[in-house]
Parts: structure tokens; C-alpha cells; sequence
């Protein structure tokens, strides 16, 4: 009696992993397309000098973390006032924001973590551009960064 059960086992794993593998690349490949909507979402809010709907892309709370350089920023706050004061206060002007090379790697099913660069193109010509790398989490409402770190160059 054992030898069907066993020949049936040893016929039909190979199928059941190839099918879970193959819906977990799906799930996969549909998170990163959400989180790449989030990020050209944002790109488009900046490039509306809308900052309030490129915050919308980070997770709105005190344990949100922010780098810059070597300065470390704690808190969705503390990250809309940074920009506030670089981008949008008198005097500065916040530009045109292009993201490329845009890298996402699934770390679960709920976190994945994003390589990519960005530049600006200021109205003098000038184009500060740079590197970052995020960290998104997905909530009830949506894929989130709660990491980034943005270097310049």
C-alpha cells in the first residue's frame, strides 16, 4: 500500500513546489510594482511642488528614520522639516526630481529594501544628484518608507 502513496508523493512535490514558487514570484513581482507606484507617485508630487504628497510616500510616525549625509533625522516631522528648509523655504527652489536605476529586493512578504539614485534639475542649470537606499514596509494602507538614507554627490 505504501509504494502508490510514495510513487504519488514523489510525482506530484516537484508540481506543488513549482506552483508555490511560481505564486510567491507573482506576489513578489506585483509588491514591486506597488512600491515602484509609490516612489514615481512621489516623484511626481515633487515635481508638482507638492512636498506634503511626497511625504505621503513615507510612514508618518516618530520611528520613521532619515540620513542625509551625517546627519541622522528621527521622526516623519523631523523629515518634512528638512525638506521644508532645503526645498521649499524662501530663497530655495525645490527643481525637477528624476529617480533611476531603481533596484527593489523582497525581504519578506511585508519589507523589501530599494537601491536606486536621484537627481535634481535646478532652474540655473545646476543638477545635485546622488544615491539612496529605503526600506518600505507594507500596511493595511499601503507600501511606506520608514528608512532612507540619501547621499550626495
Amino acid at each position: 500500500m505504501r509504494k502508490p502513496f510514495v510513487c504519488c508523493f514523489v510525482f506530484f512535490l516537484p508540481i506543488i513546489l513549482h506552483t508555490t514558487a511560481d505564486q510567491a514570484q507573482v506576489a513578489s513581482g506585483g509588491a514591486k510594482a506597488e512600491i515602484e507606484h509609490v516612489l514615481r507617485v512621489q516623484q511626481e508630487a515633487w515635481n508638482r511642488h507638492d512636498l506634503d504628497g511626497f511625504m505621503a510616500g513615507y510612514w508618518n510616525s516618530p520611528e520613521l528614520t532619515f540620513f542625509s549625509g551625517a546627519k541622522e533625522n528621527d521622526g516623519w516631522q523631523a523629515a518634512m522639516g528638512r525638506y521644508r528648509s532645503a526645498y521649499a523655504s524662501p530663497g530655495h527652489e525645490m527643481g525637477n526630481l528624476g529617480f533611476s536605476g531603481l533596484r527593489i529586493e523582497m525581504l519578506g512578504a511585508d519589507a523589501a529594501f530599494v537601491r536606486g539614485a536621484w537627481r535634481l534639475t535646478m532652474s540655473d542649470g545646476k543638477t545635485p544628484h546622488g544615491l539612496f537606499t529605503l526600506v518600505f514596509r507594507k500596511f493595511p494602507d499601503g507600501w511606506q518608507i520608514v528608512h532612507d538614507q540619501t547621499s550626495a554627490e
